[in-house]
């Protein structure tokens, strides 16, 4: 039926023009998917930056805490009476805050987050932090994230060329005198981590007992489910104990499915999804309908119907390749962008590029599917 050219190829490259307008609209669709679901990573990851990047198997919240930047604080008490546990190794807390930060160039005053930990603990595995730990012992000095949005200054610059940089936080004069690499989110765009004593310093109004997170860090070979378990039956009822993973997934979980911006990724995905079946089903079914009488003649000569569904079906799957690798081209340099701009952590994956191909052939196939309507009603009576 086909020779040594497909019947497929040759329907498709028979109007260019519909050709080149079905391959846009498939690219459009899979570049809007491929930065829809490459935006909702890149939240799930950012949001929980900080989660990943704690010393310990346990973590103790407010039992009313919902995401990491809106929680209640909880006495530091019930850290130390953890302690007593059996299996528990270490506790440390950590003091969380949102703080008015001075752009030292321009003066201008942006919201950064401020975290407070105990200097001689390695509670957060930030290579950055880590080194500098001694740094944030001595009064106002903080460290800050070379990886914040470019409009709180020129700090990486500055600390490189004098070692250190003066500006103000919250109104209080303090001192840059180090760097780390964490990255922002949807609802951080940069962070300063310093002393307890240094962050109670700048967070006034702020009772030293009251903490934010409490990281518990268990003995070797101790199962973290039993212990969170123990934990949670005799601690009071003001505070939530919680597995490093479960705090991790909690926080996922509220972005994915409590803010409306996991929703509207999610949406955004579906839409790509939706115009791209549309436009693909309104080529296929306008090819269909205007070979209908040829299509009608194969069927007299004796083809069945699957021979000549076939055809269709391999005219979707032309098209999938065919808007595919633009739309993944296009897709790829937005992310660079989109990273450059935001220093939100958006990469390509292998996963992400998997399932977006089988949702556009899915689509395709699809759209062939409801224009094979057509095709049934090919009669081949009509060719006389």
């Amino acid at each position: 039926m086909t020779g040594r050219i497909p019947l497929a190829w040759l329907q498709l490259t028979a109007e260019k023009l519909r050709l080149l307008a079905a391959v846009a609209g498939i690219t459009f669709a899979v570049m809007l998917m491929l930065m829809q679901l490459g935006f909702r990573d890149a939240l799930l990851e950012s949001a929980t930056l900080l989660h990943d990047r704690l010393d310990g198997e346990i973590v103790l919240i407010h039992p009313l805490h919902e995401y990491l930047l809106a929680t209640p604080s909880f006495p530091e008490a019930r850290l130390y009476q953890a302690l007593g546990t059996d299996g528990v190794e270490s506790i440390a807390p950590i003091y969380f805050s949102q703080a008015s930060w001075k752009n030292p160039e321009t003066g201008l005053e942006l919201r950064i987050e401020i975290l407070g930990v105990a200097p001689g603990s390695e509670t957060l595995q930030i290579p950055g932090v880590i080194r500098d730990l001694e740094k944030i012992r001595m009064p106002d000095v903080v460290l800050a994230d070379a990886r914040a949005r470019p409009e709180f200054g020129p700090i990486v610059d500055w600390v490189s060329e004098r070692g250190a940089v003066i500006t103000e936080v919250n109104g209080r004069r303090i001192t840059v005198s180090g760097l780390f690499e964490l990255g922002t989110s949807f609802g951080v765009n940069g962070r300063l981590i310093t002393s307890d004593l240094n962050f109670l310093r700048i967070v006034r109004q702020r009772p030293a007992h009251m903490i934010d997170i409490g990281v518990v860090k268990l003995k070797p070979g101790v199962d973290p489910d039993q212990v969170r378990a123990r934990l949670a039956t005799s601690l009071p009822p003001d505070v939530r104990v919680l597995t490093r993973k479960q705090f991790s997934d909690s926080e996922r979980a509220y972005w994915l499915r409590n803010s409306p911006v996991g929703f509207i990724f999610n949406l955004g995905t579906f839409m790509g999804l939706i115009v791209g079946a549309v436009i693909v089903y309104q080529i296929l079914y306008s090819d269909v309908a205007d070979h209908l009488s040829e299509y009608a003649t194969l069927k007299a000569m004796g083809f069945p119907d699957s021979r000549l569904f076939l055809v269709v079906i391999r005219q979707a799957l032309i098209l999938t390749l065919f808007g595919f690798v633009p739309g993944w081209a296009i897709a790829q340099a937005l992310y660079v962008l989109t990273y450059r701009a935001t220093m939100l952590p958006i990469e390509m994956s292998a996963g992400r590029l998997g399932w977006v191909l089988v949702l556009t052939a899915a689509m395709c196939c699809g759209s062939a599917a409801l224009a094979l309507r057509k095709l049934r009603s090919a009669d081949p009576a009509e060719i006389f």
